[in-house]
């Protein structure tokens, strides 16, 4: 969990402002510490009650023990920004103090290194000021986009997983370039390249991927042979498959752990 405090919106909060808690691994907490050069003696319990931002990072299958342990100490005037895949706002709500404002938050992976695609979605008690408070956080680590609820389980199926079922795919080209006679570094190398060229193009050009595609497609050219095989294993329905799958999946922990609270 992070606690931010944060009376007004700032486009950077200085490391005074921020303290971590984490009960199970002190080593991690030790090593986040040192790397960001936080203040050692905030990093306890008692800051939660001064902390004018929570950040819930927890895995889903923890957040009732968490919140049963600390939903009685947050107030009103706190907000709570929850990362855990498929915990509704409205269930958040039930365990913290009265009207306490609540946003669900799914980012992705690439956060690591200033990529994320970062969706959020207020809950009943969230003001204006406090979702551009939240989108101000989360635009430090990448793009954010403000969706209804209802969409977030989507959300977690698309982007939520998406950096995985690229990596698959970069797995796949990588592995069939080594098949085609290319030494692994070259075939990483053009890999990763294509990949991050291709997304270029999709960001710079403003055109549907569709477009692009054709684009690149001659007739009876060596890429229509290509996608003919690709059509032939039916890729398209296999990947909206993968993404509903985990959509149905990111509801489906939510029903259990509601059931646990």
């Amino acid at each position: 969990m992070f606690f931010s405090h944060q009376k007004e919106v700032q486009k950077e909060v200085s490391r005074k402002q921020i303290s971590i808690i984490n009960r199970e691994d002190q080593e991690r907490l030790k090593e986040l510490t040192e790397r960001y050069r936080l203040d050692e003696t905030k990093q306890r319990i008692e800051t939660v009650a001064k902390s004018d931002i929570v950040i819930l990072a927890v895995k889903p299958k923890d957040v009732p023990e968490v919140l049963q342990t600390w939903g009685h100490l947050f107030s009103e005037d706190q907000m709570l920004l929850s990362v855990a895949a498929g915990i509704s706002t409205s269930l958040l709500e039930q365990h913290v103090a009265g009207k306490m404002a609540v946003i669900r938050v799914m980012p992705n992976t690439s956060c690591a290194v200033g990529q994320s695609a970062t969706a959020i979605c207020p809950g009943s008690h969230v003001s204006p000021e406090q979702l551009e408070t939240a989108r101000l956080i989360f635009r430090s680590i990448g793009s954010v986009i403000v969706v209804d609820e209802s969409l977030m389980d989507a959300v977690t199926g698309l982007s939520g997983s998406g950096p995985a079922y690229v990596y698959y795919l970069a797995e796949s080209l990588e592995a069939a370039g080594i098949s085609a006679g290319l030494s692994p570094e070259t075939s990483r190398a053009l890999t990763v390249q294509t990949l991050l060229g291709a997304s270029q193009m999709l960001l710079k050009t403003g055109k549907a991927a569709e477009e692009l595609r054709r684009e690149v497609t001659s007739p009876g050219g060596t890429t229509m042979a290509g996608l003919e095989v690709l059509d032939q294993y039916q890729l398209d329905e296999a990947i909206k498959k993968a993404v509903l799958r985990a959509k149905a999946r990111s509801v489906e922990m939510g029903q259990q752990i509601a059931i646990t609270f």
